[in-house]
């Protein structure tokens, strides 16, 4: 798999303009890991954003919660890494912070539906 990206990136390499050469070599740029887990992780995201739509009685709040918990606490580890990756702390922010109010949502529906029985 290392030979076929390797392979990938030095075709790429050649079409990369000169004014986005300064991303493409980055230390958390394109050719690394770094670049390519925020960018497939925003898809845990936008689930999550797309989950406002259900009805929350379907919503777990511990699954909720977790998601919220892993976000947060990997925000915190994507600052104190080498390099910084700053991409992959925002998603993994607004993956706690989406979670994170969805299951404060889910939490207080089933309060409110305890209350009201």
């Amino acid at each position: 798999m290392s030979r076929i990206y390797k392979g990938v990136i030095s075709v790429a390499d050649k079409f990369v303009p000169t004014k986005l050469r300064p991303l493409w070599e980055h230390d958390a740029g394109p050719k690394t890991v770094f670049f390519w887990a925020p960018a497939f992780k925003w898809a845990l995201v936008l689930v999550s954003l797309d989950e406002y739509r259900r009805p929350l009685e379907t919503v777990s709040p511990t699954q909720s919660a977790t998601l919220a918990a892993t976000g947060l606490i990997w925000t915190r580890y994507c600052l104190v890494i080498k390099p910084i990756n700053y991409a992959l702390s925002l998603c993994n922010l607004s993956l706690g912070l989406a979670n994170g109010v969805q299951c404060f949502r889910a939490i207080n529906y089933q309060r409110n539906l305890k209350a009201t029985s």
